[in-house]
């Protein structure tokens, strides 16, 4: 019997064992979509207790935990409210135990280890001295301060998540004032721009043009300022974009297969954004092809600057209305959408490289059935053959198992899938995607699952036992797929 989360935690042979410990254990972590603050990095935040750091502050935090705690009936002043930390940290552990078979158990005690040297499994009884423990090391230890974490993880780079309208200033701090060697950069969000059907869309405009120096009183002031603030991010380091969507939109009324009629195309979204800025909330075809037009056009500026589009796909946002009303968005009511990808994903993409306008593109799905379809429509715009730029090896991605996939069994699947499909060698590996700075122990799990696949087919003679050119491969997955990608 292994010991729990021992040395060879998820590594069941030689082969494995040796490819992680020799290859991936060691390689620097590029994080390139998380939801961490720049704020709380310039300002080398210093967390004063494991609750803060575990399950969050005023509405903002781990709702992945969340969730947890509510199935296992715990007061939702608990989990998201003002109660007492240590109360909130007591629940927590209550909870744990019920995890077994969840990677939050998993990741609970990978970093109760990694950060504070605690091996002991959490629950009711060993809370109360791991409590003591961790905070004590809080407390006193440079190395568990924000920028001695990165430090730590050897956290080369990681992408935070931004606003168009954001001053970006935390992260000019930054730059300016050399507190962490961990490049910082910022990732253009523009979920605000394209959904114009959500309440507030005339304010958000009027922020973003106070943002960018001017009115947006039109539709083409509006395209002015998305480009104007495109070539801001880029300035300040941006290296990619980053969209939450349900679906790809793709307008129906105006297409013949994948050519939407250009003149009608832009008249209609100009009427649309018109109407919504006078108060007047879209229909749902209308909010389709605003949400298109707006697509198209950001791909574009995006494919310009070389940065890679992220698309996240299939979550459907905020199920329980009553709860989500109360507490807000990203508190832990969302789920899984079982929307169909592929005939409006496959038509956008081929537009955008019909125009030579298809940037990088890193596609993820919270939907397992998405995969295949998403690795294998992405297969067919690979290369350059019909689109400027030199030839970019994986420049269309299957993004890493996400959110509710971001388990052994989600990981194991998208990795195989797009070895059958495709390179898994050229695969950009892990990201966080956490509003914590307790994750990064998630690179390891990643990367132990990606040797455990690797050490078996070595084990079973499917691939050589070859380890200088498996272990080449572990290292550009773990880190140096993901550097060239985003920085060259």
């Amino acid at each position: 019997m292994k010991p729990f989360i021992g040395k060879d935690f998820l590594l069941p042979g030689e082969c494995a064992a040796r490819l992680y410990h020799e290859a991936a254990a060691g390689e620097p972590v590029f994080d390139y979509h998380c939801h961490l603050k720049a704020e709380d990095i310039a300002l080398d935040r210093r967390f004063s207790n494991l609750a803060v750091l575990w399950l969050g502050e005023n509405r903002y935090g781990d709702h992945y935990k969340w969730r947890a705690m509510r199935a296992n009936g715990i007061d939702e002043e608990l989990v998201s409210g003002n109660a007492d930390p240590y109360d909130k940290f007591m629940a927590w552990a209550a909870t744990v135990p019920a995890l077994m078979g969840n990677p939050l158990y998993h990741w609970t005690h990978l970093e109760l280890q990694r950060y504070f040297d605690i091996y002991e499994p959490l629950n009711p009884a060993s809370a109360p001295a791991i409590w003591k423990a961790a905070n004590e090391k809080l407390e006193k230890e440079s190395g568990l301060s924000v920028c001695g974490i990165l430090k730590k993880f050897r956290v080369y780079a990681l992408g935070t998540t931004d606003d168009p309208a954001d001053s970006l200033e935390w992260h000019r701090k930054l730059r300016n004032e050399g507190k962490t060697e961990t490049m910082v950069l910022p990732s253009f969000r523009p979920d605000n721009v394209i959904n114009i059907e959500k309440p507030g869309f005339p304010q958000y405009i009027t922020r973003l043009g106070e943002a960018a120096g001017r009115n947006i009183d039109s539709f083409e002031d509006l395209l002015l300022v998305l480009k104007e603030r495109v070539d801001f991010f880029d300035r300040e380091g941006c290296r990619s974009s980053d969209h939450g969507l349900e679906y790809i939109p793709w307008p129906a009324g105006l297409t013949v297969p994948g050519k939407p009629d250009e003149a009608a195309w832009e008249d209609e979204a100009g009427r649309i954004f018109a109407a919504a800025m006078a108060g007047k909330a879209p229909g749902a075809a209308e909010a389709e092809l605003w949400k298109s037009k707006i697509l198209v056009c950001l791909a574009g500026l995006y494919a310009e600057k070389g940065w890679a589009m992220q698309l996240h796909l299939s979550a459907i946002r905020n199920v329980n209305s009553k709860a989500a009303g109360l507490l807000g968005p990203d508190t832990g009511y969302d789920a899984v959408h079982d929307y169909s990808v592929s005939a409006k994903l496959s038509a956008f993409l081929d537009y955008c490289n019909g125009r030579d306008a298809l940037p990088k593109t890193i596609l993820y799905s919270l939907n397992l059935k998405d995969f295949y379809p998403l690795a294998s429509i992405m297969g067919c715009f690979q290369g350059n053959a019909s689109s400027r730029g030199k030839a970019l090896p994986g420049k269309m991605q299957l993004g890493s198992s996400w959110w509710f996939l971001d388990h052994i069994d989600g990981m194991e699947t998208q990795m195989r899938i797009l070895a059958n499909t495709g390179l898994l060698s050229r695969f950009i590996g892990m990201l966080t995607d956490s509003r914590s700075f307790l994750s990064y122990p998630r690179h390891e799990y990643f990367r132990r699952i990606l040797c455990r696949i690797l050490g078996a087919w070595m084990e079973e003679g499917e691939i050589p036992a070859d380890y200088e050119t498996v272990k080449s491969m572990v290292r550009d997955i773990s880190f140096g797929n993901a550097k060239n990608y985003f920085l060259n």
